[in-house]
């Protein structure tokens, strides 16, 4: 290996190091509390190391938000997704679960810590490309009849916000803190279940 590949290598190794620090710190302290030289101070580099990769405590949120709703989208989509509307809804409902539970500080960091208030997602982002399957699901299912007529965008947004919730008490609850703990080990799959049953149409 060259000197410049392993000046490449080391530089991409203390972003990293960044990135994975900085999740964490937000996750459990939140994005008002958490500035560039607690950052520093967690991998115990200098703050002018952190202004290396990141221009500012905005820009490493970016990245963040980027890199863990890439990584959600290739979850959702891993494998292929189902030609049938609903089952492609019900799939990505697991594998939503699925990816909170096995990168918990990510899914903290995503959904359940504040943001910047000027912090936006552009159409090209992986969480807009996330949601847009959910939508676009959404829409297809009530194309062909199966869910009832109503903005898709309403129809999505309750499912998501049906799943989050059960998702959330997952990563944030301790088995024993659960109402007749622990959860159903079929949380999700009911979770789902119930809230594509609200807009479907009944066959007649």
């Amino acid at each position: 290996m060259g000197i410049t590949e392993r000046r490449e290598r080391e530089k991409e190794e203390v972003r990293r190091k960044i990135l994975d620090a900085a999740r964490e710190l937000f996750a459990h302290e939140g994005y008002d509390r958490v500035t560039m030289r607690a950052v520093a101070d967690a991998i115990e580099y200098s703050p002018t190391t952190i202004y290396n990769h990141f221009e500012d405590k905005e820009d490493l949120v970016e990245a963040l938000c980027h890199e863990d709703f890439a990584r959600l989208f290739a979850v959702l989509t891993a494998g292929g997704l189902p030609e049938d509307p609903i089952e492609r809804l019900a799939q990505m409902g697991r594998a939503y679960s699925q990816f909170a539970l096995q990168y918990p500080n990510h899914y903290r960091f995503m959904f359940l810590t504040p943001k910047h208030p000027d912090h936006e997602m552009s159409d090209d982002d992986p969480g807009a490309q996330s949601f847009r399957l959910l939508l676009d699901a959404c829409r297809e299912a009530q194309a062909l009849g199966r869910l009832r007529p109503g903005p898709p965008e309403t129809i999505a947004q309750v499912i998501w916000a049906s799943l989050h919730g059960a998702t959330a008490l997952l990563v944030t609850y301790r088995a024993d803190q659960f109402p007749c703990a622990p959860a159903a080990s079929d949380l999700i799959q009911q979770t789902c279940d119930n809230a594509l049953r609200g807009f479907m149409v009944e066959k007649g």
